[in-house]
């Protein structure tokens, strides 16, 4: 069974789950993935900083990791 994530996984270990996930992030305008302070941050911070819904992305990203079992 894949992985999934949740408004307190941090982004960093997201993106080690399925980096194909980074569309995502890319889609609320999180443009510096690679960055310290951003790898270090829950997705529930980044949807914070970026005005996304933090619910719409974590259901997402596991409808997504779903699919890829």
């Amino acid at each position: 069974m894949a992985g999934q994530v949740t408004k307190d996984t941090i982004i960093l270990d997201a993106l080690k789950l399925n980096p194909d996930i980074a569309p995502f992030l890319l889609d609320i305008g999180m443009h510096c993935l690679g960055c310290p302070s951003s790898s270090g941050e829950s997705l529930e911070q980044a949807c914070m900083v970026h005005g996304a819904d933090v619910d719409k992305l974590v259901s997402d990203i596991n409808a997504f990791l779903a699919e890829q079992e």
